[in-house]
């Protein structure tokens, strides 16, 4: 049983995009909702069924003609299934989704129109996020409202909003176009970025589920990078910026899930094919006159990646890139980091010092990471009262049980007036 239920799990997160994207381009958006909800109902009887008579030889087949029927059979009860049969006869044969067309070649085409579709300009950046999440990438609430900050009632308000904008839109996924690519592009590389860090900095201790968040993140990266539509430098240069990350994920953690900072990282851990392929993707990015704000990301992380050592990092120039990212993208988050750096550079007072002028900004008092910095710097700098506030602060903020363990040994380490490190992970 419990294998099954891994298996399902897995087919949730590899399958249901391509299953959602496939059969909405076959009976419409306005049919979404009946989509996901006929996905959904056929990955239970699935669990079921693989339960007692065992996994199927083509599970994605089984899968595909379950949801399939089931979706007919709705259509014919609501008498809306003729409609749909006497729409999609009348269409050209080229312009025609067929149902049992289950080849490598179609899905990504369906996904990629998919992802374009989730990122309509008519609707607010933060619902193309959460639609993307949820249609293309399996979420539940719970873990989108974790991803985006907010909470689970708020992310159901936005589904909803944004499935009925959608249906108002009449665009239909056969309809996506040069035009509408270059519209919605930046939001769809945001969504995949997203997913790759809910996947990377996830609060969940299960490492398959979050190494498949990278995995579809990437997959989805590599759909823009496959199509020359939307093979841009900045589409590549996310791509390097996934691909160094995802090269140090087995190094980044324990065995029982507890986290292993940069500096404490075992290098002959990392994926040297990743970062063959981080490398790869940076240099195909370096071309025309653009800069994103992924060619500085990957630009950061390759200055960790790619130097002999933790100790031969040049943090230097790590703080001149930031400082480059904050003048195109200027953010608290972007400043929080840079101050890490900075304390890294010149020490931990200087980095407190660019922590102080950032203490206005109400927004981060209330982010974990805010308050772990605070008091990791002060803990350097032998301020252990303040240290112990804001690590104290931290660990009631913090939503990981690994980083949870994390910032406890850093308290512990304060009563044993031991070093610690930076949480720079």
């Amino acid at each position: 049983m419990a294998n099954t239920h891994q298996l399902v799990d897995h087919f949730f997160r590899h399958e249901y995009g391509r299953l959602v994207s496939h059969l909405t381009r076959a009976l419409g958006v306005r049919n979404l909702d009946l989509v996901e909800d006929v996905v959904q109902t056929s990955l239970m009887q699935a669990l079921q069924s693989w339960s007692h008579k065992g996994i199927p030889e083509d599970p994605t087949g089984w899968l595909f003609r379950v949801a399939k029927n089931r979706a007919i059979d709705s259509l014919r009860r609501s008498n809306r299934w003729d409609s749909i049969s006497r729409s999609v006869a009348q269409r050209k044969s080229n312009d025609l989704p067929v149902l049992e067309d289950l080849s490598d070649q179609q899905f990504p085409d369906d996904q990629l129109r998919m992802l374009f579709l989730c990122c309509c300009d008519e609707l607010p950046v933060e619902s193309q996020v959460a639609l993307a999440l949820k249609t293309l990438c399996g979420f539940d609430t719970a873990e989108i409202a974790r991803a985006l900050l907010t909470s689970e009632a708020n992310i159901q308000k936005r589904l909803f909003r944004a499935r009925e904008r959608l249906k108002e839109s009449k665009w239909e996924l056969s309809d996506l176009d040069r035009a509408t690519i270059q519209k919605r592009i930046e939001a769809v590389r945001t969504v995949i970025y997203l997913l790759f860090n809910e996947g990377y900095h996830s609060a969940s201790s299960d490492r398959l589920i979050r190494k498949d968040l990278c995995e579809e993140a990437i997959r989805l990266g590599l759909l823009l990078c496959d199509n020359p539509d939307t093979n841009e430098p900045a589409s590549q240069a996310l791509m390097s910026l996934m691909y160094y990350h995802a090269a140090r994920f087995e190094a980044r953690t324990q065995e029982n899930g507890e986290i292993f900072l940069l500096e404490d990282q075992d290098r002959n851990l990392w994926d040297q094919r990743l970062l063959r392929e981080g490398l790869h993707w940076m240099v195909q990015s370096a071309r025309g006159e653009s800069l994103s704000r992924y060619h500085l990301e990957g630009a950061i992380v390759a200055e960790h990646c790619l130097c002999s050592s933790f100790q031969a990092i040049n943090w230097g120039r790590i703080v001149e890139l930031y400082d480059l990212l904050v003048g195109i993208l200027p953010g608290p988050i972007h400043l929080l980091n840079r101050a890490v750096a900075v304390a890294r550079w010149k020490g931990p007072d200087a980095g407190l010092q660019e922590l102080a002028r950032l203490d206005s900004d109400k927004s981060l008092r209330n982010y974990y990471l805010w308050n772990a910095v605070l008091g990791e710097l002060n803990r350097q700098a032998g301020n252990l009262s303040e240290a112990g506030h804001y690590l104290s602060l931290a660990f009631e903020q913090c939503p990981s049980i690994a980083e949870r363990k994390l910032i406890s040994s850093r308290l512990d380490g304060i009563l044993d007036n031991s070093r610690v490190g930076i949480f720079l992970k």
